[in-house]
This record gives structure tokens, C-alpha cells and sequence, in this order.
């Protein structure tokens, strides 16, 4: 079996892709990664706490290394960052990286601009498959996934904390992706055959979230502004910037 790593983002995709890499025993994956916001301990894009981050881990049985990034971070220390731990992955013998990505041509071929550096070959279990469907599959598997942070510019505060299921898929607003592949929204997976036992959480408060655009000498990245359920949405050409999250706690 080809040693390898898994890009663990938390959230109903990585899950699927796991257990599709499971059932093919083609790669013995060793370590879950995934990327952290140091200043406010919780996973990078899906706001979750890091202990429920944790607790997948521990209920996956595979040793979780985090990367930790500032709240402001630029493309450049991302770049380095990345770059310093696959290199480091890589001269432990782990050959290959497997993403749960789906159908972005940009992103995959970013990573594998990036792993190819290293000497890494990119693995995307889900690749081009319809979302429909794996959706649809990951619910019949037994998977369980709430969402932990939506769009608010396609998605209203309805749709966040709440777990995923066919009225869910049934009441999304039309050219929002079912998966949330284009970035509409970000889940947590808590149960499904990949875990020994279910992490139990419980619902804390909802709050939306504006960030401010900086520009930096290189490339542009997000700060972000205090929370508030009444922040007034600004727009910019390019990015959306308002998101609803749904803050879960680990239920001790």
C-alpha cells in the first residue's frame, strides 16, 4: 500500500473521500492534516473549534497534525507554510496527498502545482463525480453532517446549524451547489462509518461575520472584523465577505 496523508477538512466531503479510500486499500493513510487559525483555535474557512476537530480524530483512529496560520495570513506565508510540511510529510515517506475536492480545476491545480514541488502526487477520490449523488450516497452510508458556516450572500441564516438531509438538499436556492463545492457552505461531519463513535456537540449561537479586504504587497488576503447578527454586508468585485456561522461546542 502507497504511504500517504489526508487534507482533513472536517466536513462531509473529506469524510466521503476517506471512506472511499478505505474501501479501495490502495493507500495507507497515516496522518489526517488539516489547517488551523491560530488565533482563534478553529479549523481554517469552517470556524469550528479545535476540539471537535480533536475528537474526529480520535474517534477516526489516525494521528491528526495541524498547521497553524494567522488570522491574517498572505499567499506567501500560506505558500511557505505548506510547502514546509509537505516537504516534512514527504521525507516520512508519504508519497501521495488525498483531497476531498470535487469538481474545482483551479484549486486542484494549484495543489498539485504545489505538491509537485515536494515530489507529492495529488489523490481526489470524488473527482468529477455528480454531487447530486455523492450526497445522496454519504447520507445512505449513514454519514451525519451539520452545517457550520454558510454563504450569507446565497444563503440566509436559516441554513446554518442544521443538519444535512433531503429537506435540506430540497429547499436549497437553485445554482447553489448541493455539495457546497463553489464555497456556499462548510459542514462538520460528527457520525458515519468512518467513526468508532459519534462526537457529540451542542448548538451555541449564530452569528454573521463581515471581514475587511487588505491588499498586501502580493496578493490579497481577509482580516477579520468583529462579530455581530446585524453587520451590514459590504461588497467587493471579487470576494464575498459576509458569512453566517453556527458556534459548536464539544459536549464534555
Amino acid at each position: 500500500m502507497k504511504k500517504a496523508y489526508f487534507n482533513w477538512s472536517s466536513g462531509k466531503d473529506s469524510s466521503l473521500a476517506f471512506y472511499k479510500i478505505l474501501q479501495q486499500k490502495e493507500y495507507d493513510v497515516q496522518k489526517l492534516i488539516t489547517n488551523v487559525n491560530q488565533d482563534y483555535q478553529r479549523v481554517s474557512m469552517h470556524g469550528l473549534h479545535e476540539d471537535l476537530l480533536d475528537a474526529q480524530a480520535e474517534s477516526i483512529g489516525i494521528p491528526l497534525e495541524k498547521i497553524y496560520f494567522p488570522a491574517e495570513v498572505t499567499m506567501d506565508l500560506y505558500n511557505q507554510r505548506m510547502k514546509e510540511k509537505t516537504a516534512e510529510l514527504k521525507e516520512a515517506g508519504l508519497v501521495n496527498g488525498i483531497f476531498g475536492d470535487i469538481f474545482l480545476e483551479d484549486l486542484r491545480a494549484y495543489r498539485d502545482s504545489k505538491l509537485q514541488e515536494v515530489g507529492i502526487i495529488g489523490v481526489y477520490p470524488l473527482w468529477k463525480q455528480d454531487t447530486k449523488e455523492l450526497l445522496r450516497e454519504f447520507l445512505a452510508l449513514g454519514f451525519k453532517t451539520i452545517t457550520v458556516c454558510v454563504n450569507a450572500k446565497l444563503l440566509g441564516e436559516e441554513f446554518v446549524g442544521r443538519v444535512i438531509d433531503e429537506d435540506f438538499i430540497n429547499e436549497l436556492p437553485d445554482g447553489v451547489d448541493v455539495c457546497g463545492e463553489n464555497g456556499e457552505f462548510h459542514t462538520f461531519c460528527y457520525d458515519g462509518p468512518i467513526f468508532k463513535k459519534p462526537v457529540e456537540f451542542e448548538i451555541g449561537e449564530k452569528v454573521l461575520k463581515s471581514y475587511t479586504l487588505h491588499k498586501s504587497d502580493d496578493d490579497n488576503c481577509y482580516q477579520d472584523s468583529k462579530k455581530t447578527k446585524k453587520s451590514e454586508e459590504t461588497t467587493t468585485k471579487n470576494y464575498d465577505r459576509s458569512f453566517w456561522y453556527c458556534d459548536l461546542q464539544l459536549k464534555k
